[in-house]
């Protein structure tokens, strides 16, 4: 294990989940892969999914995509946002299909399949009530005509129309009928302007497993993907493919009153042993998390004290015989062999914030290794 810490992806997981989700949607998957893998690791991630039958990789930008190309994969990739002044060409060699929400991306991605001679291929992307990227309904008509009139000319082809879901994680939530109707509509005007597309999409984690008027042809599966249940209550058989881990660096036995860490937020309020862990919120534990987070340590939960630092964290181990260079897990897949160590979930309840942020936001500074199948808990 390096110094600061590790993130032991299992791809095993990885792989059960995108045959769980399948079985439940049984529609082809898109696994997403974007800001590097939720923190496992995009080329890992995408190489174990499809391997398991993810027909797709999806992923923010081009340089994302192109990583993945480099990396050996063949598999269809979607990148969905982009600038429109972006030089198009790489991804356009690179066979990378593109996403396009307005009319200047249009131009853009079509005056650049002209004069490389090379037509690009686009997923049209409608907005259809999550308010954020894709063609508003008054700009829809407009957008889809002018794809229209650049797959006659031969400058692109128009393989997909798709949209995202604002609240498909609150069960029985009506805008998911509305977003669907309103996709409807979409496609409705988009084939009245000659389109045909092949491929439409809709659906993500949440819908994929509890929706289906909103599957479509093809699903899009982010956090479930690493094993995160989006709603609670979904089907068994998603787990949790990272966990983190480190080692204590430092120990100290202090006195009743001693302050930990700046401030001190901290007072101890007995004699204890402290455990220092050399990761803070440069490495993924927010600072939100303060006065809530635990470790799993000598085989409990032990509270993280005081004020999460940038590069360290210190625990209070009580009575608990802590030597330097102990193991600890600080998150990990919630199946501990020997009790039950914390959760992405947890993390995220305790620094209010969702589970996507978390693992995103594990730093570059901790290591990810890739295991298949074997445990990956201290």
């Amino acid at each position: 294990m390096s110094f600061l810490g590790e993130a032991v992806v299992d791809l095993a997981a990885v792989a059960g989940n995108v045959r769980t989700v399948a079985a439940v949607a049984r529609t082809d998957l898109m696994a997403v892969v974007k800001a590097d893998g939720f923190g496992h690791g995009a080329i890992a991630v995408a190489r174990a999914a499809i391997a398991a039958g993810a027909g797709w990789l999806g992923v923010t930008s081009s340089a994302e995509a192109l990583s993945l190309r480099s990396a050996g994969l063949t598999a269809p990739i979607l990148s969905w946002l982009h600038a429109p002044d972006e030089d198009f060409g790489r991804p356009i060699a690179a066979r990378v299909d593109l996403g396009v929400s307005t009319v200047p991306h249009l131009h853009a991605v079509a005056a650049l399949g002209r004069r490389l001679g090379a037509r690009a291929v686009v997923q049209l992307k409608a907005d259809t009530g999550l308010s954020r990227n894709g063609a508003a309904g008054h700009d829809w008509p407009e957008l889809v005509g002018w794809a229209r009139k650049y797959e006659r000319e031969g400058s692109l082809r128009v393989r997909g129309v798709w949209s995202h879901l604002a609240d498909a994680e609150t069960p029985g939530s009506v805008s998911v009928a509305r977003q669907v109707s309103a996709f409807d509509e979409a496609l409705r005007v988009a084939r009245a302007a000659g389109l045909d597309p092949e491929l439409t999409h809709l659906a993500n984690s949440a819908a994929a497993l509890t929706a289906p008027a909103a599957r479509y042809d093809l699903c899009r599966i982010g956090i479930a993907l690493y094993g995160i249940d989006p709603l609670g209550t979904g089907p068994p058989g998603l787990r949790p493919a990272l966990t983190l881990r480190s080692r204590v660096v430092n120990v100290k036995r202090v006195g009743r009153g001693t302050g930990v860490s700046y401030g001190p937020d901290h007072v101890t309020g007995r004699p204890t042993t402290l455990a220092l862990l050399p990761l803070g919120f440069a490495d993924g534990l927010p600072r939100a998390a303060q006065g809530r987070a635990e470790v799993w340590l000598h085989g409990r939960r032990c509270p993280v004290v005081g004020r999460i630092a940038m590069d360290q964290c210190v625990v209070d181990a009580g009575e608990l015989p802590v030597a330097i260079g102990d193991p600890v897990t600080v998150l990990g897949p919630g199946d501990h062999p020997a009790g039950t160590a914390p959760t992405v979930a947890d993390w995220a309840r305790w620094a209010g914030t969702s589970p996507h942020e978390i693992l995103t936001g594990i730093g570059a500074r901790v290591r990810r290794t890739y295991r298949y199948g074997e445990a990956a808990a201290l």
